[in-house]
């Protein structure tokens, strides 16, 4: 198997296994929703999972692994506002919890950067 084909598929996991945790524990997922979006923080939370979940399937097959890589990238930049959200709601908690709520923050940039390079790998 290429590096190529290996990143895809990591990346193809790594967003299956964030797809089903937000159907096995939604409520960590709820809490980040922006009040500002319309409908409920569970609806939001289920149609990130399945759009994780779809965007891991896209990735996993080379014929639409491209778009899905672009996709993917869009999808990681999208999330950004639930994560600074969730980065100010836990302002006042723990060091250790604020440390993972802040840490999340810089971690968009190489996820949106590895997407990227599995769409150009691709072509």
């Amino acid at each position: 198997m290429s590096r190529s084909a290996r990143s895809a598929f990591l990346l193809a996991g790594l967003l299956a296994s964030a797809g089903v945790a937000h159907f096995v524990s939604p409520k960590q997922f709820d809490a980040t929703v922006p009040e500002s979006l319309p409908g409920s923080p569970r609806t939001w939370t289920k149609a990130s999972g399945v759009a994780e979940l779809a965007l891991a399937a896209g990735l996993a097959l080379p014929a639409t692994r491209k778009a899905s890589a672009r996709a993917t990238a869009l999808f990681f930049a999208g999330v950004f506002p639930a994560n600074v959200k969730m980065a100010y709601d836990w302002r006042t908690r723990s060091p250790k919890a604020r440390a993972i709520a802040y840490g999340r923050l810089p971690l968009q940039i190489p996820l949106i950067l590895w997407a990227r390079s599995v769409g150009r790998a691709d072509s």
